[in-house]
């Protein structure tokens, strides 16, 4: 990392592993980053906003997804650094990367309801895949994240 970023801080985010019936996981292809890397829902905490809450509004905000029940909240809390070239664009250049805490629920909508074209969109497509398949969707910076997840997700699904 470039030492003129490295004293800023971290994000507090939030990430939301969306299961549908057959625990196939929920991910969309960003509109700011259209090769083929995908991830799942996940966003900023507001200032003096609960981590759950701000799961529930950010996935809303991106999927209009409201039709959710909490499975578990992951305990610990996962880091990632920005590459260089996006640190100093994304977030108004305020922070290196996000410290997320993330949350499994379960879809218990119809998939009618999925709708990406929302008041801000973010993504330009969105799917299901298979648990195995998670580590090879994600972009290099958030690879270890993700690696993590699979393994958290592995040991609750089995």
């Amino acid at each position: 990392m470039n030492k003129k970023y490295e004293n800023l801080p971290l994000r507090n985010g939030v990430g939301i592993i969306l299961l549908n019936k057959e625990n196939k996981i929920f991910v969309a292809k960003r509109i700011d980053n259209p090769k083929n890397f995908w991830q799942m829902p996940q966003g900023g905490v507001d200032k003096n906003e609960n981590y759950y809450k701000a799961a529930l509004r950010e996935l809303e905000e991106e999927t209009s997804i409201k039709s959710v029940k909490l499975i578990k909240e992951i305990e610990r809390k996962f880091t990632y650094i920005l590459p260089d070239h996006l640190i100093g664009i994304i977030w108004k250049g305020k922070f290196k990367g996000q410290k997320q805490k993330w949350f499994v629920m379960r879809f218990i909508g119809k998939e009618s309801e999925i709708n990406i074209n929302t008041k801000h969109p973010e993504f330009l497509d969105w799917k299901w895949i298979d648990l195995e398949d998670l580590t090879k969707i994600a972009v290099n910076f958030k690879l270890n994240v993700y690696k993590d997840i699979k393994q958290e997700l592995s040991e609750i699904l089995h």
